[in-house]
């Protein structure tokens, strides 16, 4: 089963210290390869409470190095490779994470069996799972790249923080797109997305349906449904709320809208 399970929808400091929302991203099942990606603190946590099997996973994959897309990878390599006595998967990160103050402890590189620095704008494959890179975010002084993984029948895109420019809608087309989606209105300050910058990026990149992770406080304190619905009517498709623990099977999604 193609699959989406949420380790956790929220996102920044204020959510991820207080925990009001789990920070642990999400595990992709596509073509029977199994990915954590951007695993921030509670995913562990979390994968055990949903009775996911880490030890099962194919690869570990960061779109940047802030400790709420990260700070639970090093247990996900060691679950992985049981501790190192299984030399196994790979990891995905860019080069910044890996290497200028890298999030990756080196005792655990030898573990797996690649550790693979990521560029913008190219294609990786994790066992038979394809999917390429966006162009570099922009989001600060962190290196970041987003995510199109390709299913047998479908594109799945993941856009991680950023702020809004015009080349993202270009990039991500695909059927279904996973948007973190930060803060209520747009801050010239903060170099995350708004519920008008997702709108706008929904009606120029149009996917068939899109779910909305990533909340900051104040989406949080809104109602993630209740954004979700405003999003949905403005874009005029299917948009969903993330939960922590929410399981999403792609190839059914896909049909509810087709």
């Amino acid at each position: 089963m193609d699959r989406i399970v949420f380790l956790g929808t929220g996102g920044a400091r204020n959510v991820m210290t207080s925990q009001v929302l789990s920070t642990g991203g999400f595990i992709l099942e596509i073509k029977n390869t199994l990915l954590s990606v951007d695993p921030g603190p509670g995913a562990v946590l979390r994968a055990a409470q949903e009775k996911i099997n880490i030890s099962r996973l194919d690869g570990v994959l960061i779109s940047h190095r802030h400790l709420d897309h990260c700070g639970d990878v090093n247990v996900m390599i060691e679950a992985m490779t049981r501790g190192g006595f299984r030399k196994k998967g790979m990891v995905f990160a860019p080069r910044q994470a890996l290497s200028d103050d890298p999030v990756v402890l080196n005792y655990l590189r030898n573990y797996v069996e690649n550790i693979q620095p990521i560029e913008g704008l190219k294609f990786y494959r994790c066992c038979s799972l394809e999917f390429k890179t966006s162009m570099p975010h922009k989001h600060g002084d962190a290196e970041t790249y987003g995510f199109i993984f390709y299913g047998g029948d479908y594109s799945l895109s993941y856009i991680p923080d950023t702020r809004y420019f015009n080349e993202l809608s270009e990039f991500y087309r695909s059927d279904i797109s996973i948007i973190s989606t930060l803060m209520l209105q747009r801050n010239k300050n903060i170099d995350h997305l708004s519920v008008p910058d997702v709108i706008s990026l929904i009606k120029e990149h149009k996917p068939q349906a899109a779910i909305l992770t990533h909340f900051g406080m104040q989406i949080y304190k809104t109602g993630v449904d209740i954004v979700a619905d405003k999003i949905s009517q403005a874009a005029g498709i299917k948009v969903i709320a993330a939960k922590d623990g929410m399981i999403i099977n792609l190839k059914e999604l896909l049909a509810s809208v087709n």
